[in-house]
């Protein structure tokens, strides 16, 4: 897997990550690499893939977008 870290807003880092699981309420679990290390992490759908209806499903690739002081929650910002 990819990793991708940049920043694009203040506080926020941005990984490459793989949907494993879907929760209740929009959320996923998702399995990302933070240093070569595999976490799973709970993300949500950001407004504007749920204003353009654009659906994400296990295994689908994905970019989450996280702050720096929490790394166990996210949001899923883009479906490749």
């Amino acid at each position: 897997m990819n990793e991708r870290k940049s920043e694009v807003k203040q506080g926020l880092v941005v990984y490459d990550g793989i949907i494993t699981e879907s929760l209740p309420n929009n959320t996923f679990r998702t399995r990302i690499n933070i240093d070569n290390e595999e976490q799973l992490i709970v993300a949500h759908i950001s407004g504007r893939m749920r204003r353009n209806f654009i659906r994400v499903m296990p295994g689908d690739k994905i970019k989450v977008e996280m702050s720096v002081h929490d790394l166990t929650k996210g949001r899923v910002v883009y479906r490749y």
